[in-house]
């Protein structure tokens, strides 16, 4: 969930606005507030400690920000996924990281939404940014089964869609029930899609 605040500002004048408390994304000029539900932090949670186990496990010079923006292309949004994996070794290159934004695929290995009411923005918006941006792998964990019937099937069941870029575009992988998770980034991850959406009810 998330409502209007302002319109039409560029992302520098997001960045400088922009309070350290509260999570604020700001979509094609205006800014919104995140209002994500317990359950939605549940599995965010789940994943991040999941994910950062493997980091620490392969000894990755990966870490996962608390909050962080990603920039578009086109410097009208900036979004704060759920889950951001960066790439440490290149925040060097990165021109706002001071700032904690970061606007290169480079910087981006994964990144990983988990769905709300909202939907369409992980699916179409955030999809295209994502794509457009170059980041190489993005995640939609859809624990509520809350997306359209196109992106997750008929009749709607929980799904995992991994897309993965191929030739500038992204391609899916969908994975339901035990079926274990194939990250490109992190190969030997293991985790099947039940397993994330039994954090949604604290069924660990």
């Amino acid at each position: 969930m998330f409502q209007d605040l302002v319109e039409a500002i560029n992302f520098e004048e997001f960045v400088e606005w922009k309070p350290e408390n509260g999570r604020y994304e700001l979509h094609k000029g205006a800014i919104v507030e995140m209002q994500p539900t317990g359950e939605h932090e549940l599995v965010r949670a789940f994943l991040i400690r999941e994910l950062n186990f493997e980091i620490r496990r392969f000894n990755l010079a990966y870490s996962i920000p608390a909050q962080a923006l990603i920039k578009s292309v086109d410097k009208k949004s900036g979004y704060i996924p759920d889950v951001l994996v960066l790439n440490i070794s290149n925040l060097i290159n990165e021109p706002l990281w001071k700032k904690s934004s970061v606007t290169q695929a480079a910087s981006i290995p994964l990144v990983v939404e988990v769905v709300s009411t909202n939907w369409r923005d992980d699916y179409f918006l955030k999809f295209a940014e994502y794509e457009e941006i170059g980041i190489p792998e993005y995640w939609i964990v859809d624990y509520a089964a809350l997306g359209g019937k196109r992106f997750i099937g008929n009749p709607k069941q929980p799904t995992i869609s991994v897309y993965t870029l191929v030739e500038s575009e992204y391609q899916v992988t969908q994975f339901c029930g035990n079926e274990q998770i194939q990250s490109p980034t992190l190969i030997e991850l293991n985790l099947t899609a039940e397993q994330v959406f039994k954090a949604a009810s604290r069924e660990q």
